[in-house]
């Protein structure tokens, strides 16, 4: 005999209802349960595409483009150049200006062997003459640093001596030129004399001579 034999009618009416109530509750639940355990799995999903996650959990950031290719050629010029243009000072001609044909010497050229130092000596009998000839050649422009007498030896004539290859030379020939008398390379007696032009006066030169 089962619960409901012993019940009266209406109370029988009742429990079954209210079995029926639980079971659709049941059924309800059970569909909600499964709502949201599906919910939840959809949204409990990777945050991530499938990339592996860098340091720190986070997802490596890609790196940044190159500004420039590694390979772009540079545009800064080069520091030298094996076809810069030639000089443009015309050749020195021999013993005189640049640019002077035969060997002849410009006014500046000449204005600058006035300032080669001059040593005036006096190699005569006559006193003084050097110092006459010294006023001589500074009233023409020329620089006269030092006057004396010279007396290892006798020079035939007057002549300015200079040392080869250096600017006396060429201020030697222009004096000597200039005053009438010669020039010659130094000789062995005053090879160590001191630089300049060694003028030796002798009897020969005309004193107040004025520089042409």
């Amino acid at each position: 005999m089962s619960f409901f034999s012993g019940l009266s009618r209406p109370l029988r009416a009742a429990g079954v209802a209210l079995i029926g109530v639980a079971v659709v509750a049941a059924v309800i639940g059970g569909v909600t349960v499964l709502n949201t355990g599906s919910s939840s799995d959809n949204n409990a999903g990777p945050t991530s595409s499938g990339e592996p996650s860098g340091p720190g959990g986070g997802a490596p950031s890609s790196p940044a483009p190159s500004s420039a290719p590694s390979s772009a050629p540079s545009t800064a010029p080069s520091t030298t150049s094996s076809s810069a243009p030639p000089s443009s000072a015309p050749p020195s001609s021999p013993a005189g200006q640049p640019g002077q044909p035969g060997g002849q010497q410009g006014p500046d050229q000449k204005a600058s062997n006035k300032w080669v130092t001059l040593r005036v000596y006096n190699n005569s009998l006559i006193q003084h003459l050097a110092e006459q000839a010294a006023d001589d050649f500074r009233r023409s422009g020329w620089n006269v640093a030092e006057i004396g007498n010279y007396a290892q030896g006798v020079i035939q004539r007057t002549t300015a001596y200079f040392r080869p290859g250096t600017d006396e030379e060429a201020a030697a020939k222009q004096l000597a030129a200039e005053f009438g008398f010669q020039a010659q390379p130094r000789f062995e007696g005053i090879q160590n004399s001191s630089p300049g032009v060694i003028v030796i006066i002798t009897k020969d030169y005309q004193a107040g001579r004025k520089g042409s």
